[in-house]
């Protein structure tokens, strides 16, 4: 693994973890300029193709995903961690569905259900766009569901 500070291609592993995604995380010290980093490392698999409404398919984006998320939950109390935690969450779910496609309302789905967990006003932000709730009738509706759901 080469350092990031300084680019030698020696370093000493000090320390793994595991995720409950099947990732690891190593803490790494390198041999050169004893510098500390960690690095993350994550089964690839085969993530299906979306199905878009239209019918087009498109390769699983998780760039894509994760910009729809940060947007929602801008300047909101979401840690960068929860919203990784969430992206590597829909993404396991999906591979282990074992499709070669699945409809984009699925990880729509999977995504409105992580965020309303995570943080109501970013499921909101994120509902207005999925949900396709356009008037002020529909958020207000939507809204007091989440409050009724809440006591």
């Amino acid at each position: 693994m080469r350092c990031p500070y300084c680019q030698h291609d020696d370093s000493k592993v000090i320390d793994t973890t595991h995720d409950s995604h099947g990732g690891i995380r190593r803490r790494r010290e390198c041999l050169y300029c004893k510098q500390r980093f960690s690095s993350y490392e994550r089964p690839i698999l085969a993530a299906p193709l979306i199905v878009k409404q239209d019918g087009t398919r498109e390769e699983f984006d998780r760039q894509k995903l994760e910009r729809g998320i940060r947007i929602s939950c801008a300047k909101r109390p979401v840690s960068a961690e929860d919203i990784e935690r969430l992206i590597g969450q829909v993404e396991a779910d999906l591979q282990k569905m074992g499709k070669a496609e699945v409809s984009s309302r699925v990880v729509g789905d999977l995504v409105i259900k992580g965020l309303k967990e995570l943080d109501q006003i970013a499921y909101i932000r994120y509902a207005i766009v999925y949900l396709r709730l356009d008037d002020l009738y529909a958020l207000r509706n939507e809204i007091d569901r989440l409050l009724l759901e809440k006591k």
